[in-house]
Parts: structure tokens; C-alpha cells; sequence
């Protein structure tokens, strides 16, 4: 990776099998950093071309790869939410809290064009707390 002026890194310290589109979907929806939907969904679609023409087993259509990568990043948005909640909590390291709207936000462009996560955008909306009372 080139990243001017500092070396990039990728961290493979949780580095398990896991669904095809996982690590697709965890570059170009990062923690740190926000891309145009409409670049993200041309690399998705660059990927998925790459990855058939190279045997990589991803889904037939790109329609259905696009709803796999929606739903595992669905996923891994949520599960790093709590990371980041049990850091400030448990280790007194609010600064990723800062964050965790993005990951929302990630979550709730999914949850538009998916009516079958309709009940977890129910639940999510139920659970949300003003700003001020929020940790």
C-alpha cells in the first residue's frame, strides 16, 4: 500500500476465515475514513468483476454480492460499536467514541435499501438516546 507521507499498515491481527466479501467491505467502509457512496459501489463492482474472472467464489450476480456485502458489513458495523463502547467504559478511552456516527451512518444507508433489516432499524431507533445523555 502507498500512502505519502507515512507507510500505510493493514492489521491482520484478527485475521480468521470468514465471508468473501469481508475484507472488501471492511476497506472501503472504514472506521477512520468516509468514500463517496457512488466510489465505493464502483469499486465493489470492480472487485466482484476482478475476483470471477480470477475463480474467486463470489456471488453470481452482482446484485447478490452487493446484499452480502450490505449485511456483513451490517455485521461488523455493529460489532465494532461495541468495541469501541466497551474501550470507553472498561478502559476509560472515550476518543473512538468520536467515531461511532460514521459507523451509524453506514448502518442506516444499508437499512434504507434493505426492507429486511426493517426490525433491527426499529430496534436501533428505539435504543437511541439524546446527545447529551449518550456516554
Amino acid at each position: 500500500m502507498i500512502s505519502e507521507p507515512n507507510p500505510g499498515v493493514l492489521d491482520f491481527q484478527d485475521a480468521v476465515y470468514g465471508p468473501v466479501t469481508y475484507d472488501v467491505t471492511c476497506l472501503f467502509k472504514d472506521a477512520f475514513l468516509s468514500w463517496p457512496q457512488e466510489r465505493v459501489s464502483d469499486w465493489l463492482r470492480t472487485y466482484w468483476d476482478q475476483a470471477r474472472t480470477l475463480g474467486i467464489p463470489v456471488q453470481e450476480d452482482f446484485a447478490a454480492f452487493e446484499r452480502a456485502s450490505d449485511l456483513m458489513g451490517v455485521q461488523r458495523h455493529l460489532k465494532v460499536i461495541g468495541i469501541f463502547a466497551r474501550i470507553c467504559h472498561r478502559d476509560g478511552k472515550p476518543r473512538y467514541l468520536a467515531d461511532v456516527p460514521r459507523f451509524f451512518a453506514y448502518i442506516e444507508a444499508v437499512l434504507s435499501k434493505r426492507p429486511e433489516l426493517a426490525q433491527l432499524g426499529q430496534l436501533l431507533t428505539s435504543l437511541q438516546q439524546p446527545a447529551e445523555t449518550a456516554v
